[in-house]
Parts: C-alpha cells; structure tokens; sequence
C-alpha cells in the first residue's frame, strides 16, 4: 500500500478490533472492544474513527471485515447486512450503512474470514500468490477462497466449513453442527474436539492430543481434498486456535497426500509450502479489513 490510511473493522461475533494505518508497519491507531448491541458497538466504531479524524489521520476509506452470515451482492437492498446470524439482535442487521452515511467515507463490506484471507494474500503466508484458500479453525470453522486476485463471491459467501467430510476410523462422535451434524464444521471445530475429550483443545495431553492430532488431521485432510479438487490453490494458509495443536501441520500433510493418492500428481501437492499455518495470527483480519478499504477506492490511472 501507498501512505494513504486506511481504516479497518473486523467484528467479530464476541470482540471488535478497529484501527487506522496502512499496513502492518504502519498501524496508526487500535482500539479493542467487546461486541455488544448493534447500537453500542456501531456508536463505539464511530467514536473510534471521528477520534482518529479529529487526531488529522482521516482514512480514505474503510473496510467492514464481519462476522456472517453477510449480505454481499452488489445492489441487492440489504446489502451490508448481517443477515440470519444467531447472535442475539443481530440479525437482519445494518452495519455497512451506517459507517458509510455517519462518516462520508466509501465502506467495502466482506466476511471476516475473507478480510483475513486478503490480509495473509498481502503480507503473510499467501503473500506473492493468486489463487489460494484461508481457513481458520476455532469456535466455528470459516474459509476464503482468493482466486486470480479476487475474493470468490456468488450468491452468498463460501461456506466451506460446511463441506461433507470422511469419517476418520474410530471416531464415532456425532458431529455438532445444528444444521448437518458430521459436517467439517461439525466434526473439526474446536468445540469438538473438547465435547469428545471432555477438556478444551488447547488443554489436551499425552494420549488423548496425540489421538485429537489424528483425528483433526484427517477432517481437515479430507475437507482441503474437496477445496483442492474444486479451486486449485496454490497455497490452503489455515489459522485460528486448533491450528496450533503440537504436530498438527507434519500429520495434516502426512493425512492429505493420502487422501489425494497420488491425483493430479502434482509434487506441490506433498511439499512442506502447501498447506502453512497463517503469518499473521490475530491481526490478519483487522490487516485484512484495510485491504478491503483500498479496494473501496476507484482504481487510478
């Protein structure tokens, strides 16, 4: 990015991380705040921003990185929604709208996990790439697809954490999402790992983190086969909590070139770059969310 600053948002269903700056090198300012009524927290995003242009650092412009499920067509009338989220007052939401009218600035509205997937795409673990995946793995799991440069968008946003996924040998847990029971979500989720061994992820020890490693490597092996087969990625940068488990990334390798069982037969398929952990942890959405921004601005020239 140039020396303009822009601003970013990436909300999150339980935290609010905003900040004005250019990049990684160049944050300005930061304010964290929890996520509480849409009345409370959009008042506080804009306290934050009116502060910054009060300070002389007026963004050109803002991204809006939330959580989802969103309204991203171009035109549609709710555009910059939260639509049928199952935060309580949140849903059918105006959060885009608002910013945009209160600060005259042009808003760009995405996901949080596609702000974060253009943050990694920019300065972290997909940097230098055109065609790659972000997946984080916490409380949900959530995916973007950046392809020939461009954030995939159709009718909805990816959902990718809902794909179907193999069964891994052993495992007769039901699986957790409200929707598809097994689904990846369903079975590779934080919270299910812990409803299975009864502690959290991050907790686990001896035999059951090594039986947990196994199991999440084989969900994720199975749901990164669809995301491989379907969009070709040069790179799948996974982040989010789980994606720290001790000697996850080696068997996730281990558990995909098997999966993929020598189709296309593509030596990247197998190396080490393929599948990475993200680069920039927890500012890869709000970094993301100023990527965004930029892409609210007319292209010059």
């Amino acid at each position: 990015m140039s020396t303009t600053l822009y601003g970013g948002i990436e909300a999150g269903g339980t935290k609010i991380v905003c900040l004005v700056g250019s990049g990684p090198d160049n944050v300005i300012a930061q304010e964290r705040f929890p996520t509480t009524t849409p009345d409370e927290t959009i008042a506080r995003l804009l306290e934050f921003f009116t502060t910054q242009r009060d300070a002389g650092y007026e963004p050109a412009a803002i991204g809006f990185a939330s959580f989802g499920p969103v309204e991203l067509r171009p035109g549609h009338p709710e555009h910059g929604y939260i639509t049928t989220t199952p935060k309580p007052h949140w849903s059918n939401t105006d959060v885009a709208g608002p910013i945009a009218r209160s600060l005259g600035l042009p808003v760009a509205f995405d996901t949080d996990v596609n702000g974060a997937a253009l943050g990694e795409g920019r300065w972290g673990a997909a940097a230098g790439l055109s065609t790659y995946i972000y997946i984080t793995i916490g409380t949900g799991i959530g995916a973007g697809a950046v392809v020939n440069g461009a954030v995939a968008h159709g009718l909805v946003h990816a959902e990718m954490g809902h794909v179907i996924v193999e069964r891994e040998p052993g495992d007769d847990y039901p699986g957790r999402c409200p929707f598809h029971g097994d689904c990846f979500e369903g079975m590779a989720a934080g919270p299910a790992i812990g409803a299975r061994f009864g502690v959290r992820a991050e907790t686990l020890e001896g035999a059951d983190l090594a039986q947990a490693v196994e199991w999440e490597a084989g969900y994720l092996a199975s749901g990164i086969r669809n995301m491989v087969y379907i969009l070709a990625p040069e790179r799948v940068v996974i982040g989010g909590g789980v994606a720290e488990l001790p000697g996850l990334f080696p068997a996730l390798r281990r558990k995909l070139a098997a999966s993929l069982a020598g189709y296309p037969g593509l030596a990247e398929h197998e190396s080490d770059d393929f599948v990475v952990p993200a680069a920039l942890g927890g500012m890869a959405g709000p970094l993301g969310s100023l990527v965004l921004a930029e892409q609210a601005l007319p292209a010059s020239g």
